[in-house]
């Protein structure tokens, strides 16, 4: 059996974006709350803050060193594995890329110092300052990334000449019609995936009882921020949807399973695609409210599968399902945000154990829900590598074997469950110390900064003996 290179070309890249994206989507989100806890300990000089931001620095700090190993290794795939479409866009990724490192990672990387090893060292105001440009950085890094995918969704302000992409208009280009949407969807979704880890690890320690003061007070400013983000993320996706089913209906017709071009389309709950006989199995749906959703409008027209070529359909199961995962997990993130605020009533939030559970839980579903939202647009675009413009087969290296492809897949597997493993391993440890640690680090540094009381006395002794 011969192994297809660009099958296994395209499994390689999914799975490192898919290893890598877990990171940045939790460090971009937990950059801004620490520097948002820094803020309120400058302002209002509790202790509690800057402990909550010590515990948490530590924390980020893992996940921003296995975050940038991993992705290190994307930008060199778009050489080795996809030398054709790295030469034909070099004229815009290459100076997207430059930029996020120039002015993103290096603020990143230049302030991390800082925050990690300035707080005894520097005055308060400047390590806040560095804590906000760890929190910009991430934020910049991501206008950056996303305005490069979302150029390669909607291709805009360059043209296509003598195999080369050839800028006409940056602006057109960074701004694309996909890129406002793309990029406040993925902020969001940061700053969700930030809140659920901290009011889930917060909800951990109350349930045991340990340091319950601030953790219920992280757990509460979480909540609040749920509160508002999980509902303005949904508005946001149905604008998302507007905007994909204006320059992408083929991939809303996957998300759909919609086969046919159809008016009144029901919104389908549940179906299993077969794509090779054009249909679905066990619908069901809701009349009419598909339509409603993607125009607005009860009867509003949405285009089917069939029209484009059957070799232009992206795999629609993995679309249909991906979606409606991530659709389940955005609703349960709403349905606790209300019940967080159902139970502020007498302090209930942080006493309620089956509501604790519950946080503690949803630890996990921002980062199924980011991946699944990733699939459904990288997934959905198939068969482009720049939409309508250049195929996945255009973009392969057309000396690569599927042979060599298989041997670098297994080593990343390899090396990137050892770079996991690692990271996990030491992620537990600062999770298990807990804020305990802080008041033992904070010990240490005071019993170095400062002699203890027996060596001054034995000082004294010293001196009176000698008079």
């Amino acid at each position: 059996m011969e192994l297809d290179p660009l099958l296994l070309s395209r499994l390689q890249f999914a799975f490192v974006v898919c290893f890598h994206a877990i990171f940045p989507v939790f460090t971009i989100g937990l950059a801004t709350f620490i520097a948002f806890l820094e803020a309120l300990a400058f302002k209002t000089g509790n202790p509690l803050y800057t402990r909550l931001s010590q515990f948490w620095i530590q924390v980020f700090a893992v996940a921003f060193a296995m975050g940038v190993v991993s992705g290190i290794v994307m930008s060199f795939q778009f050489g080795t594995n996809w030398s054709n479409f790295s030469y034909a866009a070099a004229n815009f990724i290459g100076p997207m890329l430059s930029y996020e490192v120039v002015t993103a990672f290096f603020l990143e990387a230049a302030f991390l110092g800082v925050l990690l090893f300035g707080r005894n060292k520097v005055p308060p105001g400047v390590h806040l300052f560095a804590a906000c440009m760890v929190a910009l950085g991430t934020i910049i890094s991501t206008f950056w990334i996303l305005a490069a995918n979302s150029w390669m969704h909607t291709p805009v302000g360059t043209e296509l000449t003598d195999g080369m992409f050839v800028v006409g208009s940056w602006r057109e280009a960074i701004f694309n019609p996909s890129f406002p949407y793309r990029f406040t969807h993925m902020v969001l979704a940061s700053f969700l995936t930030g809140s659920f880890v901290v009011a889930g690890v917060s909800a951990w320690y109350l349930l045991v009882g340990r340091e319950v003061e601030a953790n219920r007070r992280a757990l509460s400013m979480c909540l609040w921020l749920i509160l508002f983000l999980a509902p303005t993320q949904a508005v946001v996706g149905d604008y998302h949807g507007l905007n994909t089913l204006e320059h992408q209906p083929t991939k809303v017709a996957a998300i759909e399973g919609n086969w046919e071009t159809t008016r009144g389309m029901p919104l389908l709950l549940f179906a299993i695609p077969d794509q090779e006989n054009e249909t679905n199995h066990f619908e069901i749906g809701l009349p009419k409210l598909g339509s409603l959703i993607l125009t607005h409008d009860l009867d509003g027209e949405v285009p089917g599968l069939k029209e484009v070529a059957p070799e232009e359909r992206p795999p629609v199961w993995i679309v249909f399902w991906a979606f409606r995962i991530m659709v389940g997990i955005g609703l349960l993130m709403i349905g606790c945000a209300l019940a967080g605020l159902f139970l502020r009533a007498g302090g209930r939030y942080w006493r309620q154990p089956q509501f604790l559970n519950a946080m503690r839980l949803m630890t996990f579903a921002p980062f199924a829900a980011v991946l699944c939202g990733w699939i459904v647009t990288e997934v959905g675009r198939f068969p482009w590598v720049v939409y309508g413009q250049m195929s996945h087969a255009e973009g392969l290296t057309p000396s690569l074997t599927g042979g060599m492809v298989l041997f670098t897949l297994l080593g990343y597997i390899a090396v990137y469950a050892a770079i996991f493993s690692a990271g996990l391993y030491y992620l537990m440890l600062v999770l298990r110390a807990g804020l305990e640690s802080i008041d033992q680090d904070d010990e240490e540094v005071h019993d170095i900064e400062r002699p203890k009381r027996p060596l001054s006395a034995s000082h004294v002794g010293i001196e009176e003996g000698g008079r």
